[in-house]
C-alpha cells in the first residue's frame, strides 16, 4: 500500500499497538497501510456515505484484512462505542464538521486517549474549540504536497493530557490561526506556508489600495490584521528553524 505524503504523515502519528477508529475513512487506505506494516492490531473504518465505505471494503478484502478491519456506516462517531478504540483519526474534512463530530459524541471521543485531527479548513475555529473544551493540543505537524499545505494536530482529551506537553494556558490570536510554533514538528514547512501567505496578503492589500467605501475599509483592516498575525508566527517559525 503506497500512501500520499499527507496520509503517510497521519499514519505515522498513530501509536504502535493502538486500535484505530478511522472516521471518514474514504478508501480505507490508512488502516490497511498500518495493518500491512504490523503497526496496529485492528481498526474500525467508518464513513457516512455507503459509496466510499463500499470502496474501503473492497480494498480491505483485496489485502485480506477483513478479520482485522471492521467497516461501519456512521455519521461521525455515532456508531462507535466508548472503549472500542485507542486512537481516533478524523481527516480530510472541514473544520466545522470536525467540531460537530467531537461535540455530538463527547463521551465517546473522550474515551479515546489519542486523537489525530487533520481539518481541511477553519483551523482557527478548531483550535479555539479544542482550547475552550479543555482538550490538549500536544503537537502540530504540516506537510506540503501537490501545491497544498496540510496541517495536522495530535490532541489529548483532558483526562489523558500528558503533564509535559498538554494544553498551554493561553493562546494568542496568531496561535489560534497558525498554531503554537513550539508545538510544530515541521517548522520549516510552516515557515514556507507563512511566507507564501504574506505574499498573498500583500497582493490583496495592493488590490484594495484605491478602493473606497465602508466595505473596502473593513476588508483592508481584516487583511492588515491577518498580516500582523502571520508576521508574528513567521518570526517564531524563523527562530525555530534557526535552532533546528
Amino acid at each position: 500500500m503506497q500512501l500520499s505524503k499527507r496520509l503517510c504523515m497521519l499514519a505515522d502519528l498513530v501509536s504502535r499497538g493502538n486500535r484505530l477508529a478511522d472516521v471518514g475513512t474514504d478508501h480505507g487506505y490508512v488502516p490497511i497501510y498500518l495493518l500491512e506494516k504490523g503497526c496496529i492490531p485492528s481498526a474500525i473504518a467508518m464513513d457516512i456515505h455507503p459509496g466510499p465505505l463500499g470502496r474501503a471494503k473492497e480494498h480491505i478484502r483485496r489485502y485480506g484484512f477483513e478479520a482485522y478491519i471492521e467497516c461501519r456506516l456512521s455519521d461521525g462517531l455515532h456508531a462507535l462505542k466508548p472503549g472500542e478504540a485507542d486512537t481516533m483519526l478524523i481527516a480530510g474534512m472541514g473544520g466545522g464538521l470536525v467540531r460537530r463530530i467531537l461535540a455530538e459524541c463527547r463521551d465517546t471521543a473522550g474515551s479515546i486517549p489519542e486523537w489525530i485531527l487533520q481539518p481541511q479548513s477553519e483551523l482557527y475555529q478548531v483550535r479555539r474549540f479544542l482550547v475552550e473544551q479543555g482538550y490538549g493540543i500536544a503537537r502540530e505537524h504540516m506537510v506540503y504536497e501537490d501545491g497544498k499545505y496540510y496541517p495536522a494536530m495530535e490532541v489529548r482529551p483532558p483526562k489523558a493530557k500528558a503533564p509535559e506537553g498538554g494544553l498551554p494556558e493561553k493562546y494568542t490570536e496568531a496561535e489560534f490561526y497558525f498554531g503554537k510554533v513550539s508545538q510544530q514538528q515541521n517548522p520549516g514547512v510552516l515557515l514556507q506556508y507563512l511566507e507564501k501567505g504574506l505574499k498573498v496578503q500583500g497582493k490583496i492589500l495592493e488590490s484594495l489600495a484605491d478602493a473606497r467605501g465602508e466595505r473596502s475599509r473593513i476588508r483592508r483592516g481584516e487583511v492588515e490584521q491577518m498580516t500582523e498575525y502571520m508576521r508574528e508566527s513567521l518570526k517564531e517559525a524563523g527562530r525555530a528553524v534557526g535552532c533546528a
